[in-house]
């Protein structure tokens, strides 16, 4: 366990690829896995390592993440003393309240960054879902001497257009990095950053302040990628299942690869539990006639058709003779008798009205907005 080290985690990432899911959210509340919320496996990650100290840096549409995360109770982060901090925008004399880039959100919140007394960051974003301590990766930046440690996994060579941030690594033997490609159109490297860093927090300071004299605003595009031959930035190799949310499909894919046994005991492992808020809800009920197979179930539903292949959050009510099918239903969703679901996304409180058929495909489903009836 590490008490050395702070978290910091910048949620005001925008992804125009993830639509209706991201439209009145923050890419860090987006929903995921029948219960949880992107920001949930970064935080737990971090309280995991034995982190007591964090601060969330938000930027827009947070008021959802804000009631997700309350006072942190979930997360053991509710404390006298450090605990979990929530660094929304404001103004000032030098602060617009609208950051240019992650530099400038990391600049206005360095007075907390000052104020912690440990001696190490670690600094993410909120799009990336793994599970894993970072314990061993703390250890190694300090074995090595390392300005910069920055996670990373293997990842395919091809690059979909729909990719927000692809960050590609090219290291020497010794995992040192010797270049970095940001959106390469061919990666020479299979080496994809996770989104994740540590570094001394006087040198956060130092990088942040410099680059922003200099007119630059941007962590990865003006100060990694600027400096990648002078600081000494080593990797951090995780073997585990990743999953990057930079479009409607890939949240789509990596939702359903939960039904998978291999890839739900790598995010949830026990070892490492996954926190989030509970509802204290009663168990799922079903209906005399209903069908599951192979499907995710939170607590609150009532099921009276037939499910199949499916993710189903909190809350979601399916009638008698409704068919679900490789699908995912958000919290409060209501699907009405006789209807057909296939290849769809229903975001929270979505109606579907008796009668009704959506069906879509692998690389293109459906998608419905919060609140929608249909």
């Amino acid at each position: 366990m590490t008490s050395n080290a702070f978290g910091l985690i910048y949620t005001g990432e925008t992804n125009p690829m993830l639509r209706d899911l991201a439209l009145s959210r923050s890419v860090a509340a987006v929903p995921f896995g029948g219960r949880y919320r992107c920001i949930d496996f970064i935080l737990s990650d971090l309280v995991n390592s034995g982190v007591t100290s964090v601060g969330l840096i938000t930027q827009k549409n947070y008021h959802s993440l804000m009631d997700h995360l309350g006072a942190g109770k979930e997360w053991d982060l509710h404390r006298k003393r450090e605990g979990l901090f929530m660094l929304p925008p404001f103004m000032t004399k030098e602060n617009t309240g609208l950051y240019r880039g992650s530099v400038d959100a990391i600049r206005s919140c360095l007075g907390y960054v000052r104020r912690n007394p440990q001696q190490y960051v670690i600094f993410s974003g909120s799009h990336t879902i793994f599970n894993m301590t970072f314990n061993e990766m703390i250890a190694r930046h300090i074995e090595t001497r390392a300005n910069i440690t920055m996670l990373y996994n293997e990842a395919e060579t091809t690059v979909s257009e729909e990719q927000n941030l692809d960050l590609r690594l090219l290291m020497d033997e010794n995992e040192r990095v010797t270049e970095m490609e940001l959106n390469p159109f061919t990666p020479r490297s299979t080496h994809r950053s996770c989104d994740v860093m540590i570094m001394d927090k006087l040198l956060l300071e130092y990088l942040v302040e410099e680059a922003y004299s200099h007119g630059d605003y941007d962590l990865t595009r003006d100060i990694l990628l600027k400096k990648c031959q002078t600081l000494k930035i080593m990797g951090f190799r995780y073997d585990g299942y990743v999953a990057r949310l930079d479009s409607v499909n890939d949240f789509f894919r990596h939702n359903l690869a939960l039904l998978e046994q291999s890839v739900r005991s790598d995010l949830f492992n026990p070892a490492h539990p996954i926190y989030t808020k509970v509802k204290d809800e009663v168990s799922a009920k079903y209906g005399e006639n209903a069908v599951v197979k192979n499907s995710m179930l939170a607590d609150g539903c009532q099921i009276e058709g037939t499910v199949e292949n499916s993710i189903v959050f909190r809350g979601v009510s399916v009638k008698k003779g409704a068919v679900i099918k490789d699908s995912i239903l958000m919290q409060g969703v209501s699907i009405g008798e006789n209807c057909l679901m296939d290849h769809v996304i229903l975001d929270k409180g979505v109606t579907i009205r008796e009668g009704r058929t959506l069906t879509g495909y692998d690389g293109f489903p459906i998608i419905l907005k919060k609140g929608t009836t249909i």
